[in-house]
């Protein structure tokens, strides 16, 4: 992922919903997550299969009582006898890492209007909350509730302090072995990325990048206690999506650079003979400018690094026999000068296009950031973008081309806020993005945006404000919307998420 805290540190210093669509409330830090086992689909006045359970999950070893409360807080417009909801019990006691359940019951009548509802289930322990938010389609016939039950592959997310591991089963957020694992004493976490069969874990700090090796169950363990690769604070990793490269996009000496480590695929290790000088290439920049955001295309080719003033993409080979003596950067350079300030790359879908994420390019507030997109023909870099569009927020730190056509976008918003602004991608004249549905909230600052690997969910973590942690799917009737399906914290100050492919 692409890890910029550098502009957080920069910035320290200075509804209504139709149908069943989620919402989340900044109202503080929390040391447990709330999150519900999916919709509720119910004929008018039925008493059975009108339920939902709800688990308060400890985390940070967190004891004491959550208060629970429920309300509708999304009704039918001129509607009548709209559901009443309770909770059994209404409170969880927390005595230990165990997660403590309680049922929600959605009551209606035989006259209730039908259609979608929304239920918010709030835990209080003394001035710290959470929320989780259930859908109730209240219908004869098939209900439209997208905010359904389901599991997700696993996925990692870089805090302060840990590493935390979880999955999410029948729409229960589910730590992973072991998890959470505490990074070594003193470190300073800035990246994270996961090579493509799911067995190596890099971590970039401020003193090195360290591996962990995934085991049974998604544990975590640190292959050394000595950093992989000492002295380099790398702002931006990836691994190429062969398994034999780690890029490592770093400024050690005031320049910016690009660096390429080969990764024996046995134990992830990285090249580190005697005098091995890694294959290199110096980023354009003005200034002494960090990384902001790497990308790797899908087939190899490709590699593009968002440096501030620009955006440089790199013709790019994979293969070299784990020896690394070989340069995978093959010569081609290509240069777009950003029209604000460059803090995010995609690839997507496949290799046909590169977007950027620029901060910086409207004269608005609250709407300054933008997204373009430049098509890539026969792996060429074009020179003419499309765009810029405005991405929804002052800063649009992550981007996530995902599978079924959409190009998402987390943005920085300010007052507290972040949000997913969601574009459709149109080839047929340009090519273009337009935007779909309203924008959905996140937490302040989001860091990371990704998808699961089964395509089930979107997943962000948010360095700022609560919520920290938001899962989306994705609506059944609205191609491409996302919804809300429950928040969480999965940790102190989260500014990374991998998911396992």
């Amino acid at each position: 992922m692409r890890i910029r805290r550098w502009a957080r540190l920069l910035l320290m210093g200075v509804p209504l919903l139709a149908g069943c669509k989620g919402f989340w409330d900044p109202i503080g830090g929390s040391n447990f997550a709330l999150s519900n086992s999916g919709s509720i689909t119910v004929s008018p006045g039925a008493t059975s299969g009108n339920t939902s359970t709800i688990t308060v999950t400890p985390s940070d070893s967190f004891t004491g009582t959550v208060a629970l409360t429920c309300a509708v807080t999304t009704s039918i417009s001129g509607g009548t006898s709209a559901p009443t909801c309770s909770l059994s019990p209404t409170s969880a006691s927390i005595t230990s890492t165990t997660a403590v359940t309680s049922t929600l019951t959605a009551t209606t009548t035989s006259s209730t209007t039908t259609g979608a509802y929304q239920i918010t289930v709030t835990g209080t322990s003394g001035s710290v909350s959470e929320t989780t938010s259930v859908c109730v389609e209240v219908t004869s016939s098939s209900g439209t509730c997208s905010s359904t039950a389901s599991s997700s592959g696993g996925f990692y997310i870089l805090n302060a302090a840990t590493i935390a591991g979880f999955s999410i089963k029948a729409g229960v957020l589910t730590p992973m072995s072991g998890s959470p694992t505490a990074l070594p004493t003193g470190v300073t976490p800035w990246a994270m990325a996961i090579d493509p069969t799911g067995s190596f874990l890099y971590v970039s700090t401020n003193v090195g990048i360290y591996l962990y090796t995934i085991g049974s169950g998604g544990s975590l363990t640190l292959y050394s206690p000595i950093p992989v690769i000492g002295d380099i604070t790398a702002y931006a990793i990836q691994v190429d999506t062969s398994g034999q490269w780690l890029l490592d996009a770093s400024n050690p000496v005031g320049v910016p650079m690009l660096y390429a480590y080969p990764i024996n695929p046995t134990t992830g290790v990285l090249t580190l003979a005697s005098g091995y000088n890694p294959p290199n290439v110096t980023l354009q920049s003005t200034g002494s400018v960090s990384p902001r955001g790497i990308a790797i295309s899908p087939d190899n080719t490709l590699v593009a690094v968002a440096v501030g003033t620009a955006t440089q993409t790199f013709t790019f080979a994979a293969g070299h026999g784990n020896t690394g003596t070989t340069s995978p950067f093959t010569g081609t350079v290509y240069t777009t000068p950003a029209k604000g300030t460059a803090v995010s790359v995609a690839f997507g879908p496949g290799t046909s296009f590169l977007y950027i994420g620029e901060t910086g390019i409207f004269n608005s507030n609250s709407n300054s950031g933008g997204l373009r997109i430049i098509p890539i023909n026969s792996h060429v870099v074009g020179s003419d973008s499309s765009g810029p569009y405005q991405s929804g927020g002052t800063g649009p730190h992550s981007i996530l081309a995902a599978p079924n056509g959409y190009v998402y976008v987390a943005n920085w918003v300010g007052s507290g806020t972040g949000n997913i602004t969601a574009f459709l991608l149109n080839t047929s004249s340009g090519p273009s993005l337009s935007v779909q549905s309203n924008a959905v909230a996140t937490g302040a600052e989001p860091y990371g945006l990704v998808e699961d690997s089964t395509d089930s969910y979107v997943l962000a973590v948010s360095n700022g404000g609560s919520p920290l942690f938001d899962a989306y799917t994705f609506d059944a009737n609205t191609t491409g919307q996302l919804d809300l399906s429950f928040t969480g914290s999965t940790g102190s100050s989260p500014i990374a998420i991998v998911a396992v492919p």
